[in-house]
Order: C-alpha cells, then sequence, then structure tokens
C-alpha cells in the first residue's frame, strides 16, 4: 500500500498584525510632577500595548484656556484620537478663565484632569484619604512630606503600583462633593485624574 504524500509546509512566514495602537496627546500645564506622572503611565505595560501616548509642556506654563485651545487645534490632525489638558485650579487664587476652559473642552470633545487645589493633591491621594480642604501651598507641602522629595520632579514608579487606591479615593471625594452640593472651582479638594486612568488602560 503506497503512502499517502504529506502536503509540504508553507515555508512562508506568518505576518502578526498588531493592533492599530490609540494616539492621545495629554497637554500638561507644570513641567514637573505631572509629565513625570504621565510618563510612568506611559510605561505601563496596559497602556502601552494599546496606546501611543504623548506629552506636550506649554514653554511658558500657560494657563488653562491656553492648553485646551493648543489641544482643540492638536484635535483637528485625523491622526489623533483623543487629547486631555492636565491643569490645576490653584488657591487662594485660582487661574482666570476656568469656566472659558470647561466649556471649550467641552464643546470640542477634549478630556480634562482638573485637580484642586493642585496635581499635588492627586499625589496625596496615593499615600492617604485627604478630605480637608487644602491650599496649594499645603497640598505642596503635604505631598513632599509624603513622598520625601525635595524639589517638584516626583519618581513616578513610586506611584504606579498605588494609583488604583488613589483613583478609589480619587472617586469617593467626588460622590462626597455631588452629596454636599459643591461644584467646581469649590470642589476643593478634588482630582479627576482617575478618568484619565480609566481612559488609558481600558482594552
Amino acid at each position: 500500500m503506497r503512502q499517502r504524500r504529506r502536503e509540504a509546509k508553507s515555508l512562508k512566514r506568518k505576518v502578526a498584525h498588531r493592533p492599530e495602537l490609540r494616539t492621545i496627546v495629554v497637554f500638561c500645564e507644570g513641567k514637573n510632577s505631572e509629565p513625570d506622572y504621565v510618563n510612568g503611565l506611559k510605561r505601563l505595560p496596559e497602556v502601552a500595548d494599546n496606546t501611543a501616548l504623548n506629552i506636550e509642556i506649554h514653554p511658558k506654563q500657560g494657563v488653562p484656556l491656553t492648553l485646551v485651545e493648543m489641544a482643540a487645534d492638536r484635535l483637528a490632525n485625523p491622526e489623533v484620537d483623543e487629547c486631555w489638558c492636565i491643569f490645576d485650579v490653584e488657591w487662594p487664587k485660582n487661574h482666570p478663565n476656568l469656566s472659558d476652559a470647561r466649556q471649550l473642552a467641552q464643546a470640542k470633545g477634549i478630556g480634562l484632569v482638573v485637580s484642586n487645589p493642585c496635581f499635588e493633591l492627586w499625589l496625596i491621594l496615593h499615600h492617604r484619604e485627604q478630605t480637608r480642604h487644602l491650599s496649594t501651598a499645603e497640598a505642596e507641602s503635604m505631598s513632599r512630606k509624603l513622598d520625601g522629595r525635595a524639589g517638584k520632579s516626583i519618581d513616578a514608579a513610586v506611584y504606579m503600583p498605588l494609583r488604583k487606591q488613589a483613583a478609589s479615593r480619587s472617586e469617593r471625594l467626588e460622590q462626597r462633593h455631588v452629596r454636599n452640593g459643591t461644584a467646581f472651582p469649590d470642589d476643593n479638594p478634588s482630582s479627576g485624574m482617575h478618568r484619565l486612568l480609566r481612559a488609558l488602560e481600558r482594552r
């Protein structure tokens, strides 16, 4: 009985099709802690595998409205899927044109990450609950004491493992403001960073 001839295997290598990455551009008001933190997110495998994350810092530390205008221009590029702006309210002297920045962002479909009084509140939430009203100076001082840093730059690797705890605390603060009827910009303390985390880490 004749042996059945085996079919010759194709020598062509199968090409793996990597899914197209989402392109997200994050605009930062500050040039230290915010970009340091976002770069930490950028290095997470669950972000790097799905997203091309770019960071832009206003050269003159522009005010919130300027950042949103920059983001609106960038979002007109068809290669960009999402734009987000990270900025502070600042306390006791609020940034100018905060309401205009929020309205423009909503009209243009730009994501906002607003921290009140400042981004350091978000850093504090990685370590502990914070429900008491804070000035910018108080938040900065408390944040430095909690992680031991001397200046504004942070080691993002310290924060990445704690980000989900910070997000939970931030969401609880948000719910508390809703219950109490405290609306922006009087929602001190608060941070919208948990929204950016959800957007970046979604599958």
